[in-house]
């Protein structure tokens, strides 16, 4: 099945249609099956080439933005050292870190696995290794950091573990000096391009050009969340148009924006209530609208680099709080009050 990572010109296997492959995401249908189809990530690509090809296999660290083929190559990596299903299943353990991050888990759970004898020899070839996947190890306590470093140290001669993370500065120093680490780069706007018009030739969904630019533009390097999007629009649309794409991701409408922006350089600070209130009813995601918010701010001609630095500062502040789960009326409201403030003393 054709990778939406894989390289112009390779050759497409054809398969024929099926019920089940109309109900599996296309983020799966078209994941990478092979390390050789991971695009625009030439130095993770040659090196874990070598590892399939019989060189050493350390444990692996890779992080980098989101969507941009981390879990992917771990797992195309995994399946080329397991050639088959049934050794894959016994050799390889698959965790996500952020529904499963307390140290009992690593006591538990991935240490009885580390532990577990396994055979010498894998039928039709392949690695005698276990693999614990690890996805959104950033996401781990501290305790169950330090206890995973003493479980990968102890299991060092049969097990190897691969972290995957969008933000190494999370991963406590002993796990990181015990792994080789690989970046991954945000893909370009021709390979999220390239793919996502392969994917509709393929699903035969019609769209539009500025379609797919507003696509790749709103998902911001993330072909995950584009992939999705693009599934979730097609799946009731003859044609896609520039406006869908804005809709079903979540987009706040560009005149919501410029009101915030008014109120919030009123004097009258119960106008700016009044639209806290709106926003909130209308359903915007304050994520998203930060987000949105960030390229007004930074091009507005009547704030001073100190203004924007402040309300700069503030935003991401808001930002942390609501990945961590804090309410997102009360977030907004704390920076549209600073905006507010940063405002008035900048006239």
């Amino acid at each position: 099945m054709h990778s939406f990572f894989q390289r112009p010109g390779t050759a497409v296997v054809k398969k024929d249609d099926s019920k089940q492959d109309s109900t599996v995401p296309w983020v799966e249908k078209y994941r990478p099956r092979k390390v050789d189809e991971l695009v625009y990530q030439e130095e993770v690509v040659a090196v874990l080439k070598k590892c399939v090809e019989g060189a050493d296999l350390p444990n692996l660290l890779f992080y980098g933005p989101p969507g941009t083929g981390k879990t992917s190559a771990a797992i195309a990596l995994c399946r080329q050292l397991f050639k088959t299903n049934e050794v894959y299943k016994d050799r390889v353990l698959e965790m996500n870190a952020s529904d499963e991050r307390g140290i009992d888990v690593v006591r538990n759970r991935i240490k009885d696995f580390a532990r577990r004898t396994v055979a010498a020899q894998v039928p039709g070839g392949g690695a005698s290794l276990k693999v614990i996947i690890l996805d959104e190890a950033d996401a781990m306590t501290g305790p169950a950091q330090a206890a995973l470093r003493r479980t990968m140290e102890k299991e060092s001669t049969t097990t190897r573990f691969f972290l995957i993370c969008n933000y190494i500065s999370r991963i406590i120093e002993p796990l990181t000096s015990r792994c080789a680490k690989f970046r991954f780069k945000s893909l370009s706007v021709d390979a999220q391009r390239e793919r996502l018009l392969y994917i509709c030739e393929k699903e035969s969904v019609q769209i539009q050009a500025d379609a797919i630019d507003e696509l790749i533009d709103i998902s911001g390097g993330d072909l995950r969340k584009s992939i999705t999007i693009l599934q979730s629009i097609a799946s009731s649309n003859l044609e896609i148009t520039k406006s869908e794409v804005r809709e079903m991701s979540g987009y706040v409408p560009d005149e919501v924006i410029n009101q915030f922006m008014a109120v919030c350089q009123s004097n009258d600070f119960k106008h700016l209530i009044e639209m806290m209130n709106t926003l909130r009813r209308e359903g915007y995601g304050a994520y998203q609208l930060i987000n949105q918010l960030s390229d007004v701010i930074l091009e507005n001609e009547n704030l001073s680099p100190l203004h924007k630095a402040k309300i700069f500062d503030r935003m991401g502040e808001c930002e942390a709080r609501l990945l961590d789960g804090a309410n997102e009326y009360l977030q907004l409201f704390d920076l549209a009050a600073v905006m507010h403030d940063q405002f008035q003393s900048a006239y």
